[in-house]
């Protein structure tokens, strides 16, 4: 390629390769139409590149259903790095790979493996990564390239895709892009006269001119290939849609006039992506012809050969493709799928086979469904669903087609895809099915309908569905269902409309009852039952996923467990259900399990604790794409009396709010404006969730203390008398000091003149002394400390207001703390004020940082947990030892004991 222009292009490329040269890598997707120019300004790149490691690979059309196929080209040179990776990150290079067998890893998992393994290439040299036609590569190999290009910013990685315009591929939202235009008129006249091979008159330069629009490769194509009268191939073809269409039209005609021979050697190597020439020789002698007649296409400038075959561009691939009749094309697939290895590629020959046959054909459907198993074991759920779309078009047997068709659609609806979903679904029905297979299937729509939705509607729907399913698998539908409904728009009763319908339904299963039919029971009774008759059912379920081994459901569980006043179920939930989504990589539940493990830390008044669960639930976020939900944000704001942030949380929340911000919202406005003794405002929010209870909603159990307070204080206590009745139910059937601490307060709220109101504030102190919730003991001193001053008391209000305001300064509860030195005052003394805690100084990620380090992760481990570098965790370890005037790991953990 002669170079007249450009020149702004290559200038970003090389500032790319030389801040990754010097440790700052970085990430370009060089955009535009077929033939701009996109892989002739890659090769100049990476062409120069001394020293460094550069790793190539290329989309191909007939690959982009095989997952990661396009990733394997990537990586295989570096494949063996893979031994100094965590070994779960191992494990996932290696089966995705087909190094070993296994069950399917998390794609994240497989995101952190590649990001993992390049890093350790890195290692040694400087690193480049460049992809063309990404618009071809697969899905999976598109999520893992998007993922890695943003996490190269402090190694010496460069990573450089080519996609063609206008489309953005999955995964490569938000990179940083170089678009390419058409050369000006300018430049493509001193291009087209530099690549003609004779001179050319003004006419033939304008009609070139006119006809390329400023593509190069059009350009090169047109000028060199100019007949008599100016035309292309000198023939005038007509009008053609667009300057790809012509480029390929014109690569069609040049396939065409080669040899028979090589016309059909070309064919075969189109139809063979990965340009393996081993494979395509020996499929070329089974077709009886000589892969030397491939010269006469390489004379031509159509391919190059070598051990990879490359052809000169993606278009001169698909025009020979094209080029071929579709008895030709089933021949070639023939060819290579009996020349591939069955042992050591079987999905590529399956692939192949598939296109081979013209009728129905069982042994192939068969294979095709073996490779979707594989394809599901290695994550890609699209090339499943891919794999198993063919297999049912092959079926000769109706009943089976129906069956393919639903696995077909369950891993679309799976991988993200619903619309397709629904049309397989439709096909599905259509066909003969079991009457299990055609309640599946109507599961499936209903679980559409819900993911495109999220209607009242559309969880009615699952209930539906659910009835026709075996025992276990209904209850977990119903469990699906009723929990569902908590996140969609509250309507009046529905929910309890929705339990009723659930328990009537609901089948009865033999042997004992697993964590999750308990905990469908208990969520059930605690919407339909007396708080008497709940409690013992929602202590089962609580104390059955404290041993579960699965982390699906737990969070519920640990909430349920808040609700009872159960401070030590909650902690060990919460801790449990987050070491076991790590452990077995279920990232997609982690930002959920982070978040109520961050609730839980604030109630127990370790803010620090919770706002580093919270950063690394945002970066799961950020890796995974997935949206971000606030409500854990809003009740750590409400707790630490920060209405400014409240207020920023709030704005930033969706028009249709689920069931968890709206309980957050509520419980968060009563908690913050009791701490800024704003008790109307605090009574508005408690009266809110009476509302929602009698309309038959799930309110949480842990707002009774919170409305309580605000109403005695807002001068409503006849508003108290049901939540009162709950909490001493609670208290008596529950049994745990917190539950019992709940009522105590409540009665001395309620009755600050009766001769036992000493007793029960202290023995709610007792009580709350012996629990994890610091944050409600040190308010519970503060309410008694408050009654102790207004009954004329102030040396023992002394006493308790001081120590409420340590505690609540230490829990992070600020407006709570202000509240105590307020009453404080009022006594006659000022508030002792603590030294400032070593963590304060520290950023949320530099506090999460160190709490891993301390912990005894090494930079490595706090990297992979928090999809960043070990370079970067080291460059936060370096500013955290400023701020604290150490120097070492060993420094740090001493001060923080």
């Amino acid at each position: 390629m002669v170079f007249v222009a450009r020149k702004d292009e290559l200038r970003t490329l090389g500032d790319l390769i030389r801040a990754a040269a010097d440790g700052r890598g970085g990430a370009l997707v060089v955009a535009g139409e077929a033939g701009i120019g996109k892989s002739a300004l890659i090769d100049t790149t990476v062409g120069g590149l001394d020293g460094w490691l550069v790793l190539r690979a290329s989309g191909t059309e007939f690959e982009q259903d095989l997952p990661y196929a396009s990733l394997h080209q990537l990586c295989a040179p570096v494949i063996t790095y893979r031994d100094g990776l965590p070994a779960v990150q191992r494990q996932a290079l290696e089966s995705v790979f087909g190094l070993c067998g296994g069950t399917a890893p998390d794609p994240l998992t497989i995101n952190l493996a590649v990001l993992g393994l390049l890093h350790e290439a890195a290692r040694a040299q400087a690193v480049c990564c460049a992809v063309d036609d990404v618009q071809w590569a697969d899905v999976e190999t598109r999520r893992v390239l998007g993922f890695v290009a943003r996490r190269v910013t402090a190694v010496r990685i460069a990573v450089v895709l080519a996609e063609r315009a206008p489309s953005i591929g999955p995964g490569l939202s938000g990179l940083s892009r170089l678009t390419l235009r058409g050369l000006h008129d300018a430049e493509a006249r001193e291009l087209l006269r530099s690549a003609a091979h004779t001179d050319l008159d003004g006419e033939v330069i304008e009609r070139v001119l006119a006809e390329a629009g400023g593509n190069p490769l059009a350009l090169l194509e047109l000028g060199h290939r100019t007949g008599p009268l100016g035309l292309p191939g000198g023939r005038d073809d007509g009008p053609r849609g667009t300057v790809v269409d012509a480029l390929e039209d014109r690569y069609t005609r040049l396939v065409r006039a080669l040899p028979p021979a090589a016309r059909s050697l070309m064919v075969l190597a189109a139809a063979e992506p990965v340009g393996d020439f081993g494979l395509v020789g020996r499929a070329a002698r089974l077709l009886a012809l000589d892969p030397a007649e491939l010269t006469a296409a390489e004379d031509e400038g159509l391919i190059s050969l070598g051990p990879r075959l490359r052809f000169r561009h993606p278009l001169v691939r698909s025009g020979a493709y094209r080029s071929a009749t579709p008895g030709t094309r089933r021949r070639v697939h023939a060819a290579l799928a009996e020349a591939t290895d069955a042992k050591a590629d079987p999905d590529r020959r399956a692939w192949h086979r598939a296109h081979s046959v013209i009728d129905t054909d069982e042994d192939v459907a068969a294979e095709l469904v073996g490779s979707a198993g594989r394809a599901q074991r290695r994550s890609g759920l699209s090339a499943a669903a891919a794999f198993l779309e063919r297999a049912a078009q092959l079926s000769p047997d109706p009943a089976r087609q129906g069956e393919r068709l639903l696995a077909a659609a369950r891993a679309r609806l799976n991988s993200g895809a619903p619309a397709q979903a629904r049309e397989l679904l439709a096909q599905a029905e259509r066909r003969p099915l079991a009457p299990a297979d055609r309640a599946d299937a109507q599961l499936q729509q209903a679980l559409i309908e819900f993911h495109v939705a999220r209607s009242a509607d559309a969880t009615v729907a699952l209930v539906d569905a659910a009835a026709g399913l075996p025992a276990d698998r209904a209850r977990e539908a119903y469990l699906e269902a009723f929990s569902s409904s908590m996140f969609v728009v509250r309507l009046p009763g529905r929910l309890r409309q929705l339990g009723v319908r659930i328990r009537e339904q609901v089948p009865h299963r033999g042997g004992a009852p697993r964590p999750v039919d308990l905990l469908l029971d208990a969520l059930l009774d605690q919407v339909l039952e007396p708080v008497e008759d709940a409690v013992p059912t929602m202590r089962r379920a609580v104390a059955a996923f404290r041993t579960a081994t699965s982390p699906w459901w737990m969070e519920l569980a640990c909430l349920m467990a808040l609700d009872l006043g159960d401070d030590e179920s909650a902690q060990a939930l919460s801790v449990r259900q987050v070491k076991l989504a790590r452990e077995q990589g279920a990232f997609t539940l982690m930002p959920q399990a982070l978040r109520v493990r961050a609730i839980t830390l604030t109630v127990f008044g370790r803010p620090e604790e919770a706002a580093a669960c919270l950063e690394e639930a945002l970066a799961i976020d950020e890796a995974t794409g997935t949206v971000s939900l606030s409500f854990a944000e809003l009740i750590l704001a409400g707790w630490r009396g920060d209405a400014d942030r409240v207020r920023e949380l709030r704005a930033t929340m969706p028009g249709r709010v689920g069931r968890d911000e709206v309980v957050a919202e509520l419980y968060t406005t009563a908690v913050l404006c009791n701490g800024l003794a704003d008790y109307p405002a605090a009574l508005k929010a408690g009266l809110a969730s009476r509302k929602q209870e009698r309309d038959g909603a799930y309110v949480v159990w842990s707002l009774d203390q919170e409305f309580v307070e605000a109403a005695v204080r807002g001068g409503q206590p006849e508003e108290c008398t049901a939540v009162i009745a709950r909490l001493e139910a609670l208290a008596r059937t529950g049994r745990t000091p917190w539950a019992q601490a709940r009522h105590r307060l409540a009665q001395a709220l309620l009755d600050p003149a009766a001769e036992s109101t000493d007793a029960c504030y202290c023995e709610a102190i007792d009580l709350l002394a012996r629990t994890e919730v610091r944050g409600y003991y040190g308010r519970a001193r503060l309410m008694y400390g408050e009654w102790l001053r207004r009954v004329g008391r102030r040396g023992d209000a002394r006493v308790e207001l001081q120590a409420a305001h340590e505690t609540l300064t230490g829990a992070g509860a600020t407006a709570f703390a202000e509240r105590a030195a307020r009453e404080l005052e009022a006594t006659g003394q000022r508030p002792r004020r603590d030294e400032t805690n070593a963590l304060e100084l520290l950023t949320a990620q530099e506090r999460l940082i160190v709490g891993k380090v301390v912990g005894g992760a090494t930079s490595k481990e706090v990297a992979a947990a928090l999809f960043l570098s070990p370079r970067t965790i080291d460059t936060h370890l370096r500013n955290t030892y400023r701020k604290l005037g150490i120097s070492s790991r060993r420094e740090l953990r001493q001060l923080l004991r």
